[in-house]
């Protein structure tokens, strides 16, 4: 960590995040043309090796999933920063903080985002928007309360390293394609359980065997697709919190700041109005669950801030 090479891990971290993003849409596709196939068959009561039901399907879940990424980029800033109450201040009100992200948004090399507040006790901050052009970056009053200087220019710093690497922008392109995924998917289970899906209907023995595999396969696609997205959005997640880390020392050359600044926020870390399951991802530390390193990997948002701490650390020596 200590010879990190910035600008090689943001491209790594854009190509990657563009991969994801192609990957979901292709499993939504695919989990698209399954229902269909699923569904011809039980139609028809013939299992086609090619399903025109299934290729119509798929094509219409990758267009939801395209579709609904777009209406994301479109409002979803918006939408996060009302459910968090964030409310845009101007420079008179916190004229410190006001000052430091005007520093860091000129050490990243963006343009300088709107700042909002949100009114809580709580220790938090989060960054949003679609492009550098239009970010803002979100702190609590508590955080503004309880951070030194130092520690709050590493927080700004760490939420300006997001906006710099376009992480606000595909978080929540991928949140809403693995919603999407589970939405379709508990759709299908629940068509299952009340017999949407069924091979009661069949003119052979043969025929009724392929479609009651079909369903079988179905339903392992339903239960598994879903939880690989998540997964595989967690561990996203979890890089670009260490990038952000990393990137935020780049701006700072302080990393004792932010390493202070997470100490603070895991003793104070606690859910407040505002944030949600939907939205949890996207604040500097998990505002409703705390990770360790023995938590699960495959529900962990954020990585364990004691590690988050020791490369920090590590960066410093």
């Amino acid at each position: 960590m200590a010879t990190t090479n910035f600008v090689a891990a943001q491209q790594a971290n854009r190509r990657n995040t563009m991969l994801l993003l192609t990957g979901l849409t292709v499993l939504a596709a695919l989990f698209g043309y399954l229902i269909g196939w699923v569904l011809q068959s039980q139609a028809t009561d013939d299992v086609a090796p090619v399903s025109s039901f299934g290729v119509t399907a798929a094509g219409a879940l990758a267009a939801a999933s395209i579709g609904w990424s777009l209406l994301s980029l479109a409002f979803g800033s918006r939408l996060v920063n009302a459910m968090a109450e964030a409310r845009e201040i101007a420079k008179d009100d916190a004229p410190q903080l006001f000052n430091v992200v005007e520093e860091m948004s000129i050490a990243a090399g963006v343009p300088m985002p709107r700042v909002r507040i949100m009114e809580t006790e709580a220790l938090n901050a989060f960054a949003t928007g679609t492009s550098t052009s239009n970010a803002s970056i979100a702190v609590t009053r508590g955080l503004l309360d309880q951070l030194n200087r130092d520690e709050l220019q590493g927080v700004v710093a760490h939420e300006m390293a997001h906006i710099a690497n376009l992480d606000t922008r595909y978080m929540t392109v991928v949140g809403v394609t693995v919603g999407l995924i589970a939405l379709i998917a508990d759709m299908t289970l629940r068509g299952l359980r009340w017999g949407s899906f069924s091979s009661s209907r069949s003119s052979s023995d043969r025929k009724s065997s392929g479609a009651g595999i079909l369903v079988i396969v179905l339903l392992v696609v339903a239960i598994v697709a879903p939880i690989a997205a998540k997964a595989v959005q967690m561990a996203v997640s979890r890089q670009r919190e260490y990038l952000a880390d990393a990137t935020s020392v780049q701006f700072t050359r302080n990393p004792n700041g932010l390493i202070a600044a997470l100490t603070k926020l895991a003793a104070a870390a606690a859910p407040f109005p505002g944030v949600s399951r939907a939205t949890q991802h996207l604040f500097i530390v998990n505002p409703i669950q705390t990770f360790t390193a023995q938590s699960s990997a495959l529900m962990a948002t954020h990585p364990d801030i004691a590690d988050r701490i020791a490369r920090l650390r590590n960066l410093g020596g």
